[in-house]
Parts: structure tokens; C-alpha cells; sequence
């Protein structure tokens, strides 16, 4: 298993990545509302088109998991250094991470 940390901070922010060799445009937002957090959506680069929209940062699950049928080549993980809570509008970056997972199957 390989796994990459995708550079985010505690600011909503939209950046381009690779992910299994397809480029994508990631935006993060902060949702201040009860029970909101961050979300997630994932674009192709240049207004090209959306392939998923609002995805909740959680932790303790694969965020592309019920998605795996678009084929994105791994999955995604918010990952805590020391608490399973979804992340907070002022830690994203700090001691929270999002993660992109490879498997030995899908490298």
C-alpha cells in the first residue's frame, strides 16, 4: 500500500493534484452549520467537469469507497494523529491530513 498526504490548511482552498496519474482539482469548504464541517469536491482540471461533489471529511472510513465504481484508483482518508473526530475548522493540516491510498492491487 502507498499512501500520499495532499497538502491541505485550516482555510477553504482548491488545489490541482494527481491522483493515480489523473489530474483532478480538489476545493475544500468550511460549512458553518450545525453538524457541518468540511467538505470535499473533486473536479477535473479546467471547468472540465465535476466527478464528485460534497464530500464530508470524516474520519474512520474510505471517503471514495461508495464511489469505487468511477475507477479513481485509490482511496481517501482523513486521518487524525490522535482522535477519530472529523476535523475542525482550525486543525485541517495540522495533525489532520487527508490521505490518498494506492493499493499493491491498483499500483
Amino acid at each position: 500500500m502507498t499512501t500520499y498526504r495532499i497538502p491541505l490548511t485550516s482555510v477553504p482552498q482548491a488545489l490541482g493534484v494527481q491522483l493515480a496519474g489523473t489530474e483532478y482539482r480538489l476545493t475544500v469548504r468550511w460549512n458553518d452549520a450545525f453538524e457541518g464541517g468540511w467538505t470535499l469536491d473533486i473536479d477535473l482540471p479546467d471547468n472540465a467537469g465535476s466527478v464528485l461533489r460534497g464530500i464530508p471529511l470524516v474520519t474512520g472510513a474510505d471517503l471514495l469507497g461508495p464511489y469505487a465504481h468511477l475507477g479513481l484508483g485509490g482511496g481517501l482518508v482523513v486521518w487524525c494523529d490522535d482522535h477519530d473526530d472529523p476535523p475542525t475548522m482550525d486543525n485541517l493540516g495540522e495533525g489532520v491530513d487527508l490521505l490518498f491510498v494506492v493499493s499493491e492491487d491498483e499500483a
